[in-house]
């Protein structure tokens, strides 16, 4: 008999180990600059294979789905991160720490190749994007857990591979809880095969859309995220602080999603959610001391639902392109989130250049180019305005139309 409950809370460890790679990496990013002599354009292409394997993994999950199950995809992942762990903590220059990252990220893509489409084919209607919402708490929760962890053992004087170290711990979790469970049988849409979720994509202009939305949703999340501490460190407020309120609230966000979702449908909270999320970048470019934090709030009611709705909208509107539809969004966001890493450590780095060319010196310096990028940065959720506003108007229609019919 399969034991949804565990499975469930099984996949939410699976995921809370990934969500520790993005927190403690964000929380170590200066110790690895200092240890390895690092610049931030170096950092950010440390990022990018924290980023990198994600969309890899789920590119290889999502079509070998229908064949290996969430089961043998599930323990490829674990085994994943458990390398990705270890040799990260064992790297001692920067060559080692920059290819074991993209284990620890490969691990993560496979997480979400397995068990995106295995909750969603557990649960029917309404629940299905509920659950899903659900599971995602986990990331952004995972985030501010791993955040005040790596706070805290900073102040304990704690290095920095004792903060990777922490990652065994849910990954221990979850190899417990899935050991001998009994997986759901997989069921695609009207019984497709993973050529015809192909097919589905491929003739699809609204998916095609929500690729190209995803990586804009996926950057302005977790782009933002990753350099909160660069960006943020002058601003007059503690960034890991700000990291784990952020992904604290949205992790509440995510757990009442369902009345919103009813209320607003998916389309609607996209669009709210992009236009939140490019006011609170703009707040966050121009705030220092207290009202970074105000800024932060607003941020992070601003992104919640992004992730977890994009892959809801392809689980419930374009259900005939099935697991490999949901790995191949999550995927694409993620390739776009690693491709500006080094563009946004370059944005830092050009910005500093010029403040200094301005006479700016110390934290008046980090502090201008900290907002200066985050102009730069605003501009992917006001794009994101746009296009949802436009899905929000055009799904409207089909659903009136489809009523009538």
């Amino acid at each position: 008999m399969v034991n949804k409950n565990r499975l469930f809370i099984a996949s939410c460890f699976a995921l809370i180990t990934t969500a520790f790679a993005f927190g403690i990496r964000a929380g170590i990013m200066n110790d690895l600059a200092k240890e390895f002599t690092l610049t931030d354009t170096q950092l950010g292409w440390i990022n990018f294979m924290g980023l990198f394997g994600f969309p890899i993994a789920t590119l290889v999950g999502g079509p070998l789905y229908n064949t290996l199950g969430p089961k043998n995809i599930g323990w490829l992942a674990f085994v994943s991160h458990i390398v990705g762990i270890t040799f990260s903590i064992l790297s001692t220059s920067y060559w080692p720490l920059f290819f074991s990252t993209f284990f620890i990220s490969f691990g993560n893509g496979l997480v979400e190749a397995a068990y995106n489409p295995m909750i969603a084919g557990m649960f029917d209607g309404d629940k299905k994007a509920t659950m899903l919402n659900r599971f995602h708490v986990w990331f952004p929760g995972g985030i501010a857990i791993g955040t005040l962890i790596a706070n805290f053992m900073t102040d304990s004087g704690m290095g920095w591979q004792a903060k990777i170290a922490v990652m065994y711990i849910p990954t221990i979790i979850y190899a417990v809880l899935f050991w001998g469970q009994k997986f759901p049988e997989h069921k695609e849409e009207g019984g497709a095969s993973t050529a015809q979720n192909l097919k589905a994509i491929l003739s699809s202009p609204l998916y095609w859309l929500m690729l190209v939305c995803m990586i804009m949703t996926a950057t302005t999340e977790l782009g933002t995220q990753s350099w909160v501490e660069r960006i943020l460190g002058a601003a007059g407020a503690k960034p890991l602080l700000i990291l784990a309120l952020v992904t604290g609230l949205m992790a509440v966000g995510r757990l009442f999603a369902g009345p919103l979702i009813h209320r607003l449908n998916i389309t609607g909270v996209l669009l709210g959610s992009s236009i939140i999320a490019t006011i609170a970048i703009v707040l966050m470019s121009q705030a220092t001391g207290g009202m970074v934090y105000v800024a932060a709030i607003l941020f992070a009611i601003g992104v919640a639902y992004f992730w977890p709705n994009m892959i809801s909208f392809i689980a419930v509107y374009l259900p005939k392109t099935g697991a490999l539809g949901m790995s191949l969004i999550g995927g694409v966001g993620m390739v776009g989130v690693s491709i500006f890493q080094p563009i946004i450590g370059g944005w830092l780095d050009a910005e500093k250049a010029e403040a200094s060319a301005k006479g700016l010196t110390g934290d008046a310096l980090e502090l201008a180019a900290g907002q200066a990028t985050l102009d730069n940065i605003a501009v992917i959720p006001a794009v994101l305005v746009i296009a949802f506003a436009v899905l929000f108007f055009v799904m409207k229609k089909k659903n009136v139309e489809g009523a009538a019919h």
